[in-house]
């Protein structure tokens, strides 16, 4: 049996996918899981479809102090459990600048490319790059193939990608990017196996979780999105602020004497849901409180939400369908219907019976514009995506 292996690294965890290559180039689920609490309290967890090929382990700090000894225990597991290696490997990574628009074979001169964009994405590209690294020496001839969070929108019309910046800064690099595009790349992908004509049509995706971000898609591409040059930008986040006058890191500077390095932890660590309740990050410990500054912090992120959701219903000229995904989307009905409420100028109408189950179809049967609950599954799409760069190698690299 051939295998794919999808990784989705962070700074001290490692998630893993095991897909089975099937006939007609599809791919099925074999098993998921993580190792995490890497060099402190090494934890790993995994089980595959119906429960079976369960593991629940946890390790010394010493026997798993960094990555390419998680990947080692991953790989160690994978061996004994199932008697698989696998043909390739997927990995999530986040940015993928102006040099990349599709999945890519990763070699020594690819890695140090995207290592350039490190500081883009401090919290996601040293982390997504570090398991390729280490599996690059210690199986030199197993293909890797990066799938990039910012692909799917490198459609963009010049319009939605620059900012008013002299064209030598855009030349550069510095331009609107997006992320997230493994999630809305399978969620338009699904919508149009379930319902075609709407997948034809106009709408906003949003996917609200740690990150946050809504995607504008007409007939299935991508044509404006919250995010932009960094993941810092649009809709705000568990500890990410979202838009922001720049201006205002100008104040941190002058006002504040905050240097680069500290302004960069603040924006990444400090702001957001976080910043903004001084109690969590977290919607659900957020929705549970009476605190007023929770209240505060829930109210904001709706009220932004609801004016992407038009800025971005208004890049397509109308609105079709609106879909909830990621973690607070596709978990928390209170939400949903706090935005769907917001969406009530557009035509949108939600039926509160069915979003209390969850979907999928959560609007009532008179509303002019469909709203969705889907679950997002981006390791499916690296799964396929790695599978079709396998497939296009030339037959004595394979």
């Amino acid at each position: 049996m051939e295998t794919i292996l999808v990784l989705n690294a962070g700074s001290s965890s490692i998630k893993f996918q095991l897909f089975a290559i099937e006939s007609g180039d599809r791919v099925r689920r074999l098993l998921k899981g993580q190792i995490e609490g890497i060099g402190v309290q090494p934890h790993l967890v995994a089980e595959g479809a119906g429960e079976t090929n369960r593991v629940d382990d946890t390790f010394a700090a010493t026997e798993v102090p960094d990555v390419p000894a998680a990947l080692r225990k991953v790989g160690d597991w994978l061996r004994s459990a199932i008697d698989v290696w696998p043909v390739a490997v997927g990995h999530r990574v986040v940015h993928g600048g102006p040099d990349y628009n599709a999945p890519v074979a990763v070699d020594a001169a690819v890695l140090a490319r995207l290592e350039r964009y490190n500081p883009l994405a401090p919290l996601h590209q040293p982390n997504n790059l570090a398991p390729i690294r280490a599996l690059a020496a210690q199986s030199p001839d197993l293909l890797q193939v990066a799938c990039f969070d910012t692909a799917f929108h490198r459609g963009h019309p010049d319009v939605a990608d620059r900012f008013a910046l002299p064209e030598a800064l855009y030349v550069e690099g510095v331009r609107r990017y997006g992320f997230h595009g493994l999630s809305y790349e399978y969620i338009a992908t699904r919508m149009a196996e379930i319902d075609p004509k709407l997948a034809a049509g106009r709408m906003v995706v949003a996917h609200l979780g740690s990150g946050v971000s809504m995607c504008a898609i007409a007939a299935g591409r991508s044509v404006e999105s919250t995010l932009g040059f960094t993941a810092l930008d649009g809709l705000p986040m568990g500890t990410r602020p979202g838009q922001l006058d720049p201006g205002v890191v100008l104040h941190l500077m002058t006002a504040k004497g905050m240097d680069a390095a500290a302004i960069e932890h603040f924006l990444y660590h400090d702001c957001g849901l976080k910043g903004l309740s001084g109690i969590s990050n977290d919607m659900r410990e957020l929705l549970a409180s009476r605190d007023p500054r929770a209240a505060l912090a829930i109210d904001y992120f709706v009220h932004r939400a609801a004016l992407a959701a038009g800025s971005l219903a208004a890049a397509m000229g109308g609105l079709d369908g609106f879909v909830f995904t990621a973690g607070i989307g596709e978990h928390s009905p209170v939400i949903r219907a706090r935005i769907a409420e917001r969406l009530a100028w557009l035509g949108a109408e939600l039926d509160p019976v069915a979003n209390a189950r969850g979907g999928p179809v959560i609007s009532t049967k008179g509303s002019r514009v469909l709203l969705y609950v889907l679950p997002t599954d981006e390791e499916l799409m690296i799964a396929r995506h790695t599978l079709a760069v396998l497939r296009a190698r030339p037959a004595d690299r394979a």
